[in-house]
């Protein structure tokens, strides 16, 4: 793998990891003493330094480490979550972001020691030492060198970095004839653990004195031997290895006796104590007769004292242990080997030529039709099914769970809360809800200037929200869910509300409107999309510079998407975004007026009828159709784009379903479902009221691709004028 292609392959994991950080250290501001969540950011800080490491960014791995060293005291329990100590980790995650980004891969150097001293600081408050003593402590525990990893490639992921532990019997015995107090080992044993985990510790007292202790670590046996080579203690230490993550797999099965036993990974309670030549193989083979449990047999037997057992049981279960967590971490990493990263460009192009599938795919329907040829028909059948699959397929790789975007605002409301003095909760829904990839990374900058305004221009500081018999935390919650084809996302706050007297004052002011124009809610509250529009009194660094919802109105717009608000003053607001679920292929239905061909996004469509001159003349020239009781208001798309021609003496209303309201698009022709691959419209279309986009026929030609909720909006809102 080349180097460009390596670093890409660090980045990529820390960027992820960095991710997983933010999290993290967010939720413990909920849950301090929650030792998973610690434990996964000292996991990530961790891995981000040995990769840096090994990859070559030094700067990253010693800056990394020096922020381990802190979480390293918190996980022992010697440092307390709090505020101020969440608050640098976060700066220190966003420093090892711009270091990731930066070309040299230093970042700046003066801020990163600031977050540095300022975390020396926290900690030497809570622990009343020096920091550096335990930086060098942790060193010693964890290493930072690129010797404690191992490349790997598993299923196309390549450069992926684990530690291999392995699990050790270490047996020390003081020398004959010695008498040796036990709390004479606590300092070897103190540095022996600098090293990994005691899993087991058995002392001993027969014809000798010694400690049997099952070690796991990612270290080797000679630098366990030595930690005792200095002593003064008259000891021998043997260290033998039990079990190795990477060849846990070769064990043979357990002690059958063993109701708890997990079968595989474990070796027999005989086979280690043959192993450790503890016992001949031929003594277990002249017990095994007995249906006693074989460390009872033998001790009975007076082969090996109890003792003995007791530290083979030990070992027993250490190792089952040790081999549960490496199945668990193998599993998860299987889970992630079992998937491959792929860049946006590449899925994009995939997309595309999918596309392109599905117009030919379309012209040679059209020729086999024309044919009748039944050979050519099935073959061309089966072609349109498998286009189907592998247009949904490719599709579906696209969709993201819009949770990988929701994520992020939690550092955003956290952040802007404190800059403002507010206290403020975000709760999120539907995090699992999926949209293509495009939409989601479009969303990210409207959906960041829409918090900002519910932070800012919403909920209140905590004394007036006292005051008014409010909690002193505002809420903000982010909702997600599917709602027909499209996605609807709810951004919704119990801060002040809008007050329609106050924007309706500011657009007179503006000259939008005159000061007895008479408007609805909603068309009041759109007001705030008119460009330059704003209530804010002062200029801050969040808002009020005019600028902004106008823009988001535009981003939406240009997502085929709508947004609406609806707000109540004193009690809050919720804004609503309707989105398609993909902007590149849609199912359709294809229509047409005169020689003209249009496509209506099939999940609009509820059903179709028909409209006959009749029914025209009865309606008094109102443009409503009595559908089964219910008066549906229509538009006339011959009418709107001024297509020339006459009518056909029985027309056909396509019913169209949006937000609990129907409305008919009345069309010459229904043609029938039509596979439409989206393209966009050039600058002079762009902007081409009920027009959202064109797809190309099975023949070549286009078809336009008309807007319904646009459409809606300008019925309901004629239908509302007209009274």
């Amino acid at each position: 793998m080349s180097d460009d292609m390596t670093t890409q392959v660090f980045k990529e994991e820390a960027y992820e990891l960095l991710g997983e950080l933010e999290t993290s250290l967010l939720e413990l501001e909920d849950v301090p003493d929650d030792m998973d969540i610690i434990n996964r950011v000292f996991r990530a800080l961790h891995t981000i330094k040995g990769s840096g490491s090994m990859f070559g960014f030094e700067a990253i791995a010693e800056f990394t480490h020096e922020v381990e060293t802190i979480f390293d005291s918190v996980r022992n329990g010697e440092l307390p979550i709090s505020k101020p100590l969440l608050t640098l980790s976060l700066s220190a995650r966003d420093h090892i972001y711009s270091m990731l980004e930066s070309p040299s891969g230093e970042g700046d150097f003066a801020l990163g020691n600031g977050i540095l001293d300022g975390l020396r600081d926290v900690a030497y408050g809570a622990l009343g030492g020096t920091v550096h003593e335990q930086a060098d402590s942790a060193e010693e525990v964890e290493g930072s060198t690129a010797s404690d990893f191992s490349v790997e490639s598993q299923s196309g992921m390549e450069g992926k970095s684990r530690v291999t532990k392995s699990l050790f019997q270490i047996v020390i015995k003081i020398a004959a004839g010695h008498d040796v107090d036990e709390k004479s080992l606590d300092p070897l044993l103190d540095e022996l653990e600098r090293l990994g985990e005691i899993r087991s510790k058995l002392v001993h007292k027969d014809a000798e004195t010694w400690w049997d202790i099952v070690f796991e670590s990612d270290t080797d046996s000679m630098s366990i031997e030595e930690i005792f080579f200095f002593t003064d203690i008259p000891v021998t230490v043997n260290v033998r290895e039990v079990a190795r993550e990477d060849i846990a797999d070769m064990f043979v099965s357990g002690d059958e006796d063993d109701e708890d036993y997990d079968s595989g990974h474990v070796k027999k309670l005989g086979e280690i104590l043959v192993e450790r030549g503890d016992v001949p193989a031929e003594a277990i083979e002249a017990v095994l007769a007995d249906r006693k449990p074989i460390g009872e047999m033998l001790t009975e037997k007076g082969v090996v004292s109890r003792e003995k057992v007791e530290s083979a049981l030990a070992e027993q279960t250490a190792t089952k242990q040790f081999n549960s967590s490496v199945k668990k971490t193998r599993k998860k990493n299987y889970d992630t080997a079992s998937s491959i990263r792929v860049s946006a460009e590449k899925l994009d192009y995939l997309v595309d030529l999918v596309g392109e599938l599905v117009i030919v795919q379309a012209q040679i329907s059209q020729v086999v039709s024309s044919k009748g040829d039944p050979v050519l028909t099935a073959l061309s059948e089966e072609l349109e099914r498998l286009s189907d699959e592998l247009r949904d397929s490719t599709l579906g790789i696209r969709m993201l769970p819009i949770g990988t975007t929701f994520s992020k605002f939690r550092r955003l409301v956290r952040d802007l809360s404190e800059e403002l003095g507010k206290e403020i909760d975000l709760h999120t829904n539907g995090a699992e809800t999926e949209l293509d990839k495009t939409v989601i990374e479009r969303l990210g900058d409207p959906l960041v200037h829409l918090l900002r305004n519910s932070i800012d221009h919403g909920i209140e500081i905590p004394r007036t929200r006292e005051a008014m018999g409010k909690s002193r935390r505002g809420k903000i919650t982010l909702s997600a869910e599917h709602s027909g084809g499209d996605v609807m996302i709810l951004i919704e706050d119990d801060g002040k509300g809008m007050s329609k007297e106050v924007i309706r004052a500011k657009a007179v002011e503006k000259g939008l409107l005159s000061a007895d124009q008479d408007l609805s809610d909603k068309e009041i509250f759109n007001l705030i999309f008119e460009p330059g529009f704003s209530t804010a009194q002062s200029i801050t660094n969040v808002s009020g510079r005019g600028v902004g919802m106008d823009v988001v109105k535009r981003a939406i717009d240009s997502l085929r998407g709508s947004i609406d608000i609806d707000s109540k003053e004193g009690k809050g607001s919720v804004i609503t975004i309707r989105l398609p679920l993909t902007l590149a292929i849609i199912d359709g239905l294809q229509v047409r007026v005169s020689g003209d061909y249009f496509v209506i996004p099939l999940s609009l469509v509820e059903e179709c009828v028909e409209l006959t001159r009749k029914d025209v003349e009865e309606a008094n020239g109102q443009q409503f159709v009595n559908l089964r009781g219910e008066i549906v208001p229509y538009i006339r798309i011959r009418e709107w784009f001024e297509v020339e021609g006459e009518s056909p003496p029985i027309e056909q209303i396509v019913i169209t379903g949006l937000e609990g309201s129907r409305i008919g698009v009345v069309v010459d022709t229904v043609i029938g479902e039509h596979q439409t691959v989206i393209k966009s419209l050039g600058r002079v279309y762009r902007d081409v009221e009920g027009i959202s986009g064109a797809t190309i026929k099975g023949d070549g030609t286009l078809a336009l691709i008309l807007d319904i909720p646009k459409l809606f909006r300008t019925v309901l809102a004629e239908i509302k004028a007209a009274g």
